[in-house]
C-alpha cells in the first residue's frame, strides 16, 4: 500500500512525532520468482489475480524448459484457468504447494519483508509514481542470496 509504515522513530523527548500520510490506498503488486541457480524474475502489476499469475507463468515457460514451481495457496494460484494451465503443461511444469499457515517455508516471504523494510521503512514518497518507481527499482536491482533448501527442507 502506498502509505508510510513506521516501526520506530526518533523524536524529541516529550514531543509528539508527526507522521506524514497520503491517505491513499493505491497499491502496486509484485510477483516474483527466485530460481535455484540464483536467477530472479520480478514483475509489477496493478492487481493480483489469475491474469497476472498466468502472465508470469508464460514468461517462465519461455525461459525454462522444465520447472518445479513452489507456490502458496493464494486464490489466484488456485483459480480454474490457472489449474487448466497446469494440466496443459503437466509434462514440463510440476507444482508443489507450500503448507497452509506456514509462511516461514516460503523463501519469497523474505524478499517481500526486505522490500517492505527498505522501500517503505520511514520513507515518504511525494507521489505514487515515485513510490512505484522505488518498488520497481528495488526488485530490479536487489540480488537476494537465499538458501532455497533451507526453506524447503524445514
Amino acid at each position: 500500500m502506498y502509505d508510510v509504515k513506521l516501526r520506530a522513530v526518533w523524536a524529541v523527548k516529550g514531543s509528539k512525532p508527526t507522521i506524514l500520510q497520503t491517505g491513499s490506498h493505491k497499491k502496486v503488486v509484485v510477483s516474483g520468482i527466485v530460481a535455484e541457480d540464483g536467477s530472479q524474475l520480478f514483475r509489477s502489476y496493478d492487481v493480483a489475480d489469475s491474469n497476472t499469475f498466468l502472465d508470469i507463468l508464460k514468461v517462465l515457460m519461455k525461459k525454462y524448459e522444465y520447472l518445479i514451481l513452489y507456490i502458496d495457496r493464494a486464490p489466484w494460484h488456485r483459480e480454474k484457468r490457472v489449474k487448466k494451465f497446469f494440466r496443459k503443461h503437466k509434462q514440463s511444469l510440476k507444482i508443489r504447494w507450500f503448507p497452509p499457515g506456514f509462511p516461514e517455508s516460503n523463501p519469497m516471504e523474505e524478499c517481500w519483508n526486505q522490500g517492505k523494510s527498505e522501500v517503505l521503512g520511514s520513507i515518504f514518497y511525494d507521489s505514487f509514481d515515485e513510490f512505484k518507481s522505488a518498488v520497481s527499482n528495488f526488485y530490479r536491482t536487489k540480488r537476494f542470496k537465499l538458501d532455497l533448501y533451507k526453506y524447503l527442507c524445514r
